[in-house]
């Protein structure tokens, strides 16, 4: 079981949520975290089980960033607003630096994440 954090700016939300509950099923073999919004959009919308970390701008990138130093989350998919000035984008280009710093499998939109999810469940078969 992977450790998969999920992540949409307000843009992408819709998107995940839609990308999420196509892949509800292979989602459901992996554990799942998710910044505030993001993940009860999930929750509700996609039926999935997700543990629900603080809103990214409020410590949520941060907390998914300490995990990702300390070795304790398996994959990042994060659907960025490229078009969208971000207060917070300090927060979000340090969760990326990361994400690239420790080798996590990164994903940044639909094509990427869905190469990622598929590695990370048939990789463990």
């Amino acid at each position: 079981m992977a450790k998969i954090a999920l992540v949409a700016h307000d843009a992408k939300k819709d998107l995940i949520v839609e990308w999420a509950t196509r892949n509800k099923t292979a989602l459901s073999q992996h554990y799942i975290y998710a910044t505030g919004t993001t993940g009860g959009r999930l929750h509700v919308d996609a039926g999935l089980e997700v543990d629900r970390l603080l809103s990214g701008p409020l410590g949520g990138d941060a907390q998914l960033g300490a995990m990702i130093a300390e070795e304790r989350l398996d994959a990042l998919i994060f659907f960025i607003d490229p078009l969208s000035a971000l207060p917070h984008d300090v927060d979000v280009k340090s969760l990326l630096r990361l994400a690239i710093l420790y080798n996590t499998p990164l994903a940044i939109n639909r094509s990427t994440a869905d190469a990622v999810l598929f590695n990370m469940t048939e990789g463990e078969k």
